[in-house]
């Protein structure tokens, strides 16, 4: 199969006029037997070439275009191709076309599998023997674990929107709290790696392949839990933020400051000792070239050319020459849960952390707090419920996504406000709370959040932190609060770029709770705050900081020719509709809170590889009693449709999480039918003690 790219049409104007070859499911054998599905983009020229490689869990075949959550990353590897390199999307084992089982994320497996892919990449007759990763969210993840291993031919890699930390602040911990999010992100793993290979790609021997899958899967979540701390389990390089000294390849990390994981983009730049630049914009999880999301979009694909270029190529694109971080600071907005661009602008630092920024701390006392008018200690009384505003844990797929309007949340919560700004403040880096608490209670977790109030009151969340007590000696321990104890904590929050206004004020809210964001200790402990013993510490960079031009070509994509014999629609290269609908309801007879969040089903056909209609459903359901932490339950039910003439598959998944006694409860259940017939139905049901002080 090839394309002319003379017959394509560019967003912008290209010099790329070679043709294409892309060869489809080419099988690379692991050492074990097992063979893994790849596609290449190869550009038809005589010379060797280096090779780009993502290697993510989520399905290379369905779309040869766009993946089916809207993403670009098919057109970035007919650009990449386009522009002089090998590009290869590979399915991880036991996904997608490859064969064999996984057996968690992150697997030992998956990233030795990795290496054996790098060095078979680097000896084809078309490479040059070096090689690239690239990948955002999951294929940023492993991009990164795999540059630790330090295989010879991996000389550079992008990871964008990922972690360094798969403890601490991936879907499953955040603060030593157990995420509200681990239910869903476990079910929908389960209902995806249920999808079977493609019975045209892979052949007769699909079934088969398909129902070894199936019997051989289990749900991730049961593992997450039973490791509380950050254990071996965490350590044994899921996570680099202990191994940053094994990275020899060149990495540019790239960021957003509405997504999850924009801390590691400036963790890798303080902490790599090779070369190493951060770029972070006011994207949600999605790609920065990607108009459609929280803008301003940014030319991406040239901007990682000039990196693959210098460091695969040995091409002078001075990108040695860049400043360490291009940071976008965002100037203040009204609340909002989208924004299809925000203002502001970009600035350089030369280092991280950067001589531009200074420590300001603020005393609480020295603010005002109502709750704490003719008291010295101010009690954390939060309804349970606080965090229904949080808006979603992985911003990028609704027009729901961002927290609203703060204000009913700074209502739940112990508040300090400062006077209105004589001046503006640019908050550049991680905000913390320095709190003195007064506990008493074995266990209970603490929420910070900072807040830009306009003159008119609206409530803007700028960044949050939290921190489960118990983990407050270290991440790896469990330690309970003696009875009647005054402890002093630091809650970090994530790292944020934003100015706020002069005749604004800056807000520190405080709370014991935040559902459904984080999973609430069934009898908390009762918590009051000493504002004399606690501050508010905010990294603020000088008004009159320096700063180098910051400028960015326009995006580029390319939309493929729809051959003359296509049937109408048979190519649909539209993003898909960013439809998910959040729907918070209050029932005053029960006290109960619920936060259901559908997305309906969205339909792809693609060409040439058939005509393929994929179907996709899920809900998410959290609900909580206002006074009972132990009525915490979450819900997540995904469903998967593959059609095309003489095949039809059907995957279900549910997944269901509550906790008795001190014991988190799991139960999922997994259905799968071919044709409208049952071929697979399982059942799991766990309890996993919570950790205690002692064990983790």
């Amino acid at each position: 199969m090839g394309w002319n790219y003379d017959d394509i049409v560019w967003s912008n104007t290209v010099t790329a006029t070679a043709e294409v070859e892309v060869r489809d499911h080419v099988l690379i054998k692991m050492s074990d037997g097992v063979q893994l599905s790849a596609r290449i983009w190869l550009p038809k020229v005589d010379q060797p070439l280096p090779a780009l490689l993502e290697y993510e869990p989520y399905r290379k075949g369905d779309s040869p275009y766009r993946n089916a959550d809207g993403t670009m990353r098919m057109t970035h590897h007919a650009w990449y191709a386009a522009h002089g390199y090998g590009s290869v999307l590979v399915d991880i084992r036991g996904t997608g076309d490859s064969d064999g089982l996984t057996s968690d994320e992150y697997s030992l497996q998956e990233r030795s599998d990795a290496v054996e892919v790098i060095n078979w990449l680097a000896a084809q007759p078309w490479c040059n023997g070096r090689v690239g990763m690239i990948g955002l969210s999951s294929a940023g993840f492993n991009s990164l674990q795999i540059a630790a291993l330090a295989p010879e031919s991996l000389k550079a890699i992008v990871t964008i929107h990922s972690s360094d930390d798969n403890y601490g602040t991936d879907s499953h911990y955040f603060g030593g709290a157990v995420c509200g999010e681990a239910i869903d992100w476990g079910t929908w793993q389960l209902a995806h790696w249920a999808t079977p290979p493609d019975s045209d790609r892979v052949g007769p021997g699909w079934k088969e392949q398909w129902l070894q899958r199936l019997h051989g899967l289990r749900p991730f979540l049961s593992t997450w839990l039973s490791h509380q701390t950050r254990d071996d389990y965490w350590q044994d390089g899921r996570g680099v933020r202990d191994n940053y000294g094994a990275i020899k390849a060149a990495v540019l990390a790239v960021g957003g400051f509405n997504d999850r994981f924009r801390d590691t983009v400036f963790r890798l730049v303080e902490h790599l000792s090779g070369p190493v630049k951060g770029i972070v914009g006011p994207w949600e999880h999605e790609w920065p070239d990607e108009a459609d999301k929280v803008g301003p979009a940014i030319g991406f694909l040239q901007e990682t050319l000039r990196w693959w270029d210098r460091y695969l190529k040995d091409m002078p694109t001075g990108v040695e020459d860049d400043p360490a971080l291009r940071v976008y600071l965002q100037d203040a907005a009204p609340p909002a849960t989208s924004y299809p661009m925000r203002e502001g602008r970009w600035v350089t630092e030369p280092s991280w952390p950067s001589p531009n920024v200074t420590t300001r701390t603020m005393r609480l006392d020295d603010m005002f707090c109502r709750d704490a008018v003719g008291v010295d200690v101010v009690p954390i009384d939060t309804p349970e419920h606080c965090g229904i505003d949080g808006g979603a844990y992985m911003p990028g797929h609704s027009l729901a996504d961002l927290p609203p309007d703060q204000r009913e949340e700074d209502g739940r919560s112990v508040c300090f406000d400062t006077e209105p700004l004589a001046q503006a403040i640019t908050v550049l880096g991680m905000p913390a709370g320095k709190l003195r608490v007064h506990a008493d209670g074995a266990a209970a977790n603490l929420i910070v959040r900072l807040c830009d109030v306009a003159p008119d009151g609206a409530s803007t969340l700028v960044t949050r932190g939290y921190l489960n007590l118990q983990r407050r000696e270290g991440m790896d321990r469990t330690v309970d609060l003696p009875p009647g104890s005054v402890v002093e904590v630091t809650v970090p929050m994530m790292t944020t770029g934003y100015v706020v206004p002069a005749g604004h004020r800056i807000r520190l809210a405080v709370s014991t709770a935040y559902w459904p964001l984080m999973w609430p200790h069934p009898v908390p402990a009762k918590a009051a705050l000493d504002p004399a013993g606690s501050a508010l510490v905010l990294p603020v960079r000088r008004a009159d900081a320096p700063s180098e031009p910051v400028q960015f070509e326009l995006p580029e994509h390319f939309e493929p020719p729809v051959p003359a014999d296509a049937a109408p629609g048979a190519l649909d290269t539209s993003p898909a509709k960013r439809s998910a609908d959040r729907q918070v309801q209050y029932n005053p007879e029960t006290k109960e809170w619920r936060l259901t969040t559908l997305d309906p089903s969205y339909n792809r056909s693609s060409y040439p590889d058939g005509p393929l209609r994929i179907e996709r459903r899920s809900r998410q359901t959290s609900s909580i009693r206002s006074d009972d932490p132990a009525s915490a339950h979450g819900v997540s039910e995904y469903y998967r449709r593959f059609q095309r003439p003489g095949w039809d598959v059907e995957i279900s998944a549910t997944g269901t999480m509550r906790v008795e006694d001190d014991n988190f409860v799991t139960e999922y259940v997994l259905t799968a039918t071919l044709d409208g017939e049952e071929v697979h139905h399982r059942r799991w049901h766990d309890r996993i003690p919570r950790s205690r002080a002692g064990k983790a």
